[in-house]
């Protein structure tokens, strides 16, 4: 599928990357601004830092413009990502100069890769009651559904979330959830704020295999390649595609 399959189904859809290591990176001030310097003389839009909380700290660009792309440096990750973009390659490029950048700027190397994450996250605009709609959309003839039966039952909390292993060895995983913004103790506070959103996240998540030196560009790839294609055979037909549909009957009633 083209990215705009997948954007077409959505209200804002998400493609991040996050490096999680073993080691805390680095915090010294002269090394933080050096990498935030080197990532903006190669994309000169992103011109908005900002210290988010002690050791974490951000480069975006203008968020209110739509499509925007952001990187981070945290305590023990650093992450890359774009808001709607427009094409695959535009997210993907930007992860691999990251990738190539950290073990020059950071001290990043294999030894200190404890993952490599791939997401894609679907964010659905929705009126109603978050987990009602979910449980709608996915519950259907499962055996949790038998639970609605009784009388005056309604969920008030749900947002599977489920790990998938992928290689025989595990290290390769698909992690998908569906996270609900409802709050358990005032659910009909969703009916009068519009701003969030129903989130739908599947993440490609890779460990190096023992005996084997971490290619983390070469991950990468082989990651992309897979959320694609979970993406586009597993996740919007069975995920994606009933969820747009409970959001839409919401709307009607």
């Amino acid at each position: 599928m083209e990215i705009n399959s997948f954007s077409s189904l959505c209200d804002d859809f998400y493609i991040d990357m996050y490096i999680n290591t073993e080691l805390d990176l680095p915090t010294q001030r002269d090394t933080v601004l050096a990498f935030f310097e080197r990532v903006q003389k190669q994309f000169p839009s992103l011109s908005r830092f900002y210290r988010r909380s002690e050791n974490e700290y951000c480069l975006e660009e203008d968020r209110y413009i739509g499509q925007h792309s952001w990187i981070t440096l945290e305590r023990d990750r650093v992450g890359s990502g774009v808001v709607n973009p427009s094409s695959f390659e535009i997210a993907y490029y930007q992860d691999k100069v990251v990738l190539e950048l950290v073990p020059y700027m950071l001290g990043v190397n294999h030894l200190d890769i404890d993952s490599l994450d791939i997401g894609f996250v679907m964010d659905f605009d929705c009126m109603g009651i978050h987990d009602e709609v979910i449980a709608d959309a996915l519950l259907g003839s499962s055996a949790f559904n038998c639970l609605l039966d009784m009388p005056d039952a309604r969920p008030i909390i749900f947002s599977p979330f489920i790990v998938v292993a992928l290689s025989e060895d595990k290290c390769t995983q698909a992690r998908i959830s569906v996270e609900s913004k409802t709050s358990i103790y005032k659910p009909w506070n969703r009916m009068r704020n519009p701003d969030e959103a129903i989130s739908l996240s599947m993440t490609i998540r890779q460990h190096p295999q023992a005996g084997e030196k971490f290619n983390a560009l070469k991950s990468f790839e082989n990651q992309c390649r897979l959320a694609e294609e979970i993406m586009s055979e597993k996740i919007v037909p069975n995920l994606v595609r009933p969820l747009t549909e409970a959001i839409a009957q919401k709307r009607l009633t």
